[in-house]
């Protein structure tokens, strides 16, 4: 394996599957569930919908700059995440690189994306959030990697939504403090079909439909659950990302 660091000697343009530590989930996780469940009050719903075993792709909505972590900790198996290149950059990025995490650089995604395919197909598990960045959280639009990932794989996607890491009024930088009360809400899987004779690109189509109207069920459902809202307004505040996301 070469060596990979923090500090951009491995961009997430040129990220290889050998690049990322298969190890790191297993210390990691440990870290995530201490902070679930110690730092933050974290209910976790579903968690037995996760297969025990097999490839499995976790598609989150995004709603705050802790999801993250939320998530991750929340899953009952050891995960690699798709995370954007700028955590890996910043000063606490070897750990991210120590946590077996994809860096994800946004001008472009196909390496790290093949390299997510590259850990399905070991029966691992990978996180992604479809769309791309933390706003409403509602899963109204999704991007087409997570179907890239579950066409070329045939892995079953579980969905997850993250509640009250934002809520309505808060910032789009807003850390939920000491205790408070996040949910993780995880959702039957979802299974894609192959029919014969179908184009490679109806085949992205059809899933990205599929897995978009089931992310956005999945969310109305959890917030029906939890009672926890989605942040009622998406103009950033001083302070803020100014909309570039996370």
């Amino acid at each position: 394996m070469s060596r990979a660091t923090g500090t951009g000697q491995t961009r997430g343009q040129r990220v290889r599957p050998e690049d990322v530590y298969r190890w790191g989930p297993v210390w990691a996780r440990q870290v995530g569930r201490f902070l679930d469940h110690v730092w933050w009050s974290t209910t976790v719903h579903g968690a037995e919908k996760v297969p025990a075993e097999g490839p499995v792709i976790i598609a989150s909505n995004h709603v705050g700059i802790v999801d993250g972590p939320v998530v991750f900790g929340a899953v009952p198996r050891g995960s690699h995440f798709l995370v954007k290149q700028e955590f890996f950059d910043s000063r606490i990025g070897f750990l991210m690189t120590w946590a077996g995490q994809i860096p994800v650089d946004r001008s472009s995604g196909r390496a790290a994306l093949a390299t997510g395919k590259a850990f399905l197909e070991e029966g691992r598990v990978v996180g992604i959030f479809p769309e791309g960045t933390r706003g409403a959280g509602d899963a109204s639009s999704v991007r087409a990697g997570v179907a890239w990932l579950a066409v070329n794989t045939g892995a079953p996607i579980v969905p997850a939504a993250c509640l009250g890491t934002r809520l309505p009024g808060d910032r789009r930088s807003h850390v939920p403090g000491p205790r408070s009360k996040l949910h993780v809400v995880f959702g039957d899987p979802i299974r894609l079909d192959s029919p014969d004779g179908v184009s490679r690109r109806e085949q992205m189509a059809r899933a990205m439909e599929v897995i978009g109207t089931g992310l956005a069920a999945h969310v109305r459902g959890a917030v029906e659950l939890t009672g926890v809202p989605l942040p009622a307004s998406e103009r950033p505040g001083r302070g803020d990302d100014g909309g570039r996301g996370e």
